[in-house]
């Protein structure tokens, strides 16, 4: 009995889908592969991309906060700015002394340079009647007043006054110095404060520097010339400038000549006083109109 025999093309037609098959099979596992793969490169391109982002956001803040903090060094290098401005324009706008302050200075100023008239007339007294001196003040100027004195006080006032109101118009620099320097003693009184600062400076002033020094270098124009030179530069100080000292010399002048002219010291002291209280009434009142304003 013959045996049966496999041929090769029955091999054939059972290996050839097997074969198919096992190629099919690695064919769907390399693609599963390549998939994963694939997926597997996304999954690190986005998580490679998100860390670039966070880094790039670190390096974006870390370049925008020195950015903020020169704004706000800026900021505050113009609030400082606008304090020392500020602390400037204060400083330079003209401070008024206090009320107590003022009329403490004038009326200690005033004492003083009232005992020193009274010192230097008493010593030229003493001089004449010992013969060192020619010339008694006591006896040169009285402290007379008769009807024509008022006369010329009133003339006086009204010249004085006169030309100081033009000044102030036509003389910045005088103007500025005036204003100065009423602001810082008048900025802070009462109206009637108004009398005592006229009154007892141009008492005191006049009978040191009219009744006291001018008779001992003699009653003549010269001689009321350089007290008036005198006068007018001790008027300078922080307030007052070289305007204001020339302003005080040349009315210190006209006070000298109305001495001479009256042999009293009563008139320059009601020109003095007077001519005090009329300009700081101008004043005030020019500065409540500033105000309202």
């Amino acid at each position: 009995m013959a045996l049966p025999t496999t041929s090769s093309s029955a091999f054939l037609s059972y290996n050839l889908p097997i074969k198919a098959y096992g190629a099919q099979f690695k064919a769907f596992a390399l693609q599963k592969s390549d998939k994963k793969a694939e997926n597997t490169r996304k999954i690190a391109m986005t998580e490679d991309q998100k860390r670039r982002n966070l880094l790039g956001k670190e390096f974006e803040g870390k370049n925008h906060l020195p950015r903020v903090e020169e704004e706000a060094n800026d900021g505050h290098r113009n609030t400082s700015d606008e304090r020392i401005t500020n602390s400037h324009s204060i400083s330079d706008s003209p401070a008024s002394a206090t009320r107590s302050a003022v009329l403490k200075a004038c009326s200690v100023t005033s004492g003083i340079l009232l005992a020193l008239g009274l010192l230097i007339r008493e010593a030229a007294h003493i001089a004449s009647v010992e013969g060192w001196l020619n010339l008694d003040s006591s006896s040169e100027l009285s402290f007379g007043l008769e009807i024509w004195h008022i006369q010329l006080v009133f003339s006086i006032v009204v010249l004085v006054s006169s030309c100081r109101y033009m000044l102030l118009k036509i003389w910045p620099e005088f103007a500025e110095s005036s204003e100065a320097a009423n602001q810082k003693v008048l900025g802070s009184l009462q109206p009637l404060d108004y009398l005592l600062v006229a009154i007892l400076p141009g008492i005191s002033e006049e009978f040191l520097f009219r009744g006291a020094i001018l008779p001992l270098l003699g009653l003549n124009w010269k001689s009321s010339l350089v007290v008036g030179a005198i006068f007018g530069g001790l008027h300078l100080d922080g307030s007052r400038k070289y305007s204001f000292a020339i302003w005080a010399s040349l009315v210190g002048f006209i006070y000298g000549m109305a001495t001479i002219v009256s042999s009293s010291i009563i008139v320059p002291m009601a020109c003095h006083s007077l001519n005090n209280l009329v300009g700081g009434i101008i004043w005030r009142s020019a500065s409540s109109s500033e105000n309202k304003d």
